[in-house]
């Protein structure tokens, strides 16, 4: 995978842009971003941005987005973790391939 973090500095939605990743699955854009409260402590947002082409042939986006806070990382890290490794443990085979972009 070719893409590194993107360092960014505007005042859009809530929160500084520090940084951002953007994670490509198909029909599916995944975008990681860290910002900034006021108060200089960071957050995350995740959003999943997903195209869908209509009957005329122009495309929408339908764009969902949670937030992070810092004191939800490690347990929300952990608990990707866990569910992550259980779905290796039960079906390998979805991650076969990974390292080539759909």
């Amino acid at each position: 995978m070719a893409s590194d973090y993107v360092p960014r500095h505007d005042n859009e939605d809530a929160g500084e842009h520090i940084c951002s990743k953007v994670v490509r699955a198909g029909k599916r854009t995944y975008f990681i971003d860290v910002k900034a409260t006021r108060a200089d402590d960071y957050f995350l947002t995740i959003t999943e941005s997903r195209k869908r082409v209509n009957a005329d042939g122009s495309a929408t986006y339908s764009r969902h987005q949670i937030y992070l806070y810092k004191e939800d990382f490690a347990k929300v890290v952990e608990g990707i973790t866990e569910m992550v490794n259980f779905v290796k443990e039960h079906k390998p085979e979805y991650f076969e391939n990974t390292t080539q972009d759909e």
